[in-house]
């Protein structure tokens, strides 16, 4: 499923938004992926529009916790502990990166709530942090945004050795 949603992402990003899913799933199915992948990827997709409409930042005269389709939107003081089910499905490595993104004020907490709503929603055991910096990716676009450029960068960036200068 995420090599189809890095091709996604890859090829729609710098339009408007994706195709219609089933234009989509003419498109990838031409380019080779197998159907399953194809509706998998799709499902999470739509999971992803429908997490990010009801996403959005509070605003100040609204309460500081909304509860929508099971997100719960946190204020901007507010600390962040992760379920066990959680804990798993990510992991150390991918909670650790998370932490640092927050920390460090790359990923607003209603960004960071859609991420790890749709990390939950990988069927196909823990994500690995590759796996997790494209859901980062994909949900920044969900809200029509992009990271700054050096957060981009450690977001694209692999697992290569960097060289200091």
């Amino acid at each position: 499923m995420f090599e189809v949603l890095a091709f996604v992402y890859e090829n729609f990003c710098a339009e408007d938004g994706c195709p219609e899913p089933m234009h989509l799933q003419k498109k990838l199915s031409a380019v080779g992926f197998d159907a399953e992948e194809i509706a998998d990827a799709l499902d999470w997709l739509s999971g992803l529009s429908n997490a990010a409409r009801f996403a959005k930042p509070a605003v100040a005269s609204a309460p500081t916790v909304q509860h929508l389709t099971g997100l719960h939107l946190p204020s901007s003081d507010s600390t962040r502990i992760y379920s066990p089910q959680e804990q798993s499905q990510l992991g150390s490595t991918c909670l650790g990166y998370l932490h640092f993104l927050d920390y460090a004020g790359i990923v607003p907490h209603h960004i960071r709530e859609v991420v790890m709503e749709r990390a939950m929603a990988v069927q196909d055991g823990p994500v690995t942090l590759e796996d997790l910096k494209l859901i980062i990716l994909m949900v920044f676009w969900s809200f029509g945004q992009e990271p700054d450029a050096l957060a981009l960068d450690e977001l694209c960036n692999g697992d290569d050795i960097r060289v200091v200068h």
